[in-house]
């Protein structure tokens, strides 16, 4: 049987003479801390928990090893809030009021904000004013690449039209390039004789189909890669992006109306 501390003898301190020790935490409270809550003996605290886990009152809580303060080794149970009030009640039940004081006093200690000062508020005037800066010129951007897109993308363009508006690729090379990214495939082991994959088709990309009857052969049916609205949006990004082959003698410039600037 625990022996019942005389309530008369709790310091009136007792729920803050804590507030420096190492054991403190906002979550957790050690089986130590409590024993001098309650002036009981470590061992006993320990035991109690034991006990009332075992019974599956609490849960059996995490068992550390810290210095005391001969700079001993030491175990010690971290238990939560609320088992802590089972334990305390169960050691010494007119000792819970100070223990709901040192919780109070644990989840009080809260960093308070510090006053701005003048240099505080102008550096958040600042950063205002270049997050404000920074999202119009990609607004304009974002504008200008959607005013780009409608000049140059035309219902029906295949990609190596659409890629000739834009300075300095290699269109040549484009529907390799778009083969690598699993947007075309070829179906001819002799020559370059495109269709779209199923990667890109109806997303990036679709077919016209032509019938081809040449003299004194059965006629057969051709297949054009056409470039859809979204799929020129996506060469274009690539394109911005520096992704696209380029010529050997590109002048470094990403445009797209070549016409208006050789004027």
């Amino acid at each position: 049987m625990q022996s019942q501390p005389n309530s008369s003898n709790t310091p009136t301190n007792v729920a803050t003479r804590f507030s420096n020790s190492e054991n403190v935490s906002r979550t957790t409270m050690s089986s130590q801390e409590i024993a001098e809550l309650v002036g009981a003996r470590h061992d006993s605290v320990k035991r109690t928990i034991e006990r009332l886990a075992e019974k599956g009152v609490i849960q059996l809580p995490p068992l550390v090893e810290v210095k005391n303060h001969l700079k001993q080794t030491v175990e010690q149970y971290r238990i939560c809030k609320r088992d802590s009030f089972v334990v305390v009640a169960q050691l010494s039940p007119e000792f819970t009021a100070a223990l709901v004081d040192r919780w109070q006093e644990l989840e009080g200690q809260v960093v308070q904000p510090r006053e701005l000062t003048r240099m505080d508020l102008i550096q958040i005037a600042f950063e205002a004013e270049q997050q404000r800066l920074q999202l119009t010129i990609q607004v304009e951007a974002q504008a200008s690449k959607i005013h780009s897109m409608e000049n140059l993308f035309k219902e029906g363009m295949t990609h190596t039209q659409f890629c000739k508006g834009l300075n300095g690729v290699n269109v040549m090379q484009v529907g390799k390039y778009l083969e690598g990214r699993s947007w075309l495939y070829n179906e001819s082991k002799s020559g370059p004789r495109f269709r779209v994959a199923s990667y890109a088709r109806d997303k990036y990309m679709t077919e016209h189909q032509t019938e081809v009857a040449l003299h004194g052969k059965e006629p057969f049916i051709a297949f054009t890669p056409i470039l859809l609205k979204k799929g020129a949006v996506r060469l274009y990004d690539l394109y911005l992006a520096g992704k696209l082959p380029m010529k050997k003698n590109w002048d470094g410039l990403f445009t797209h109306d070549k016409a208006l600037r050789a004027a």
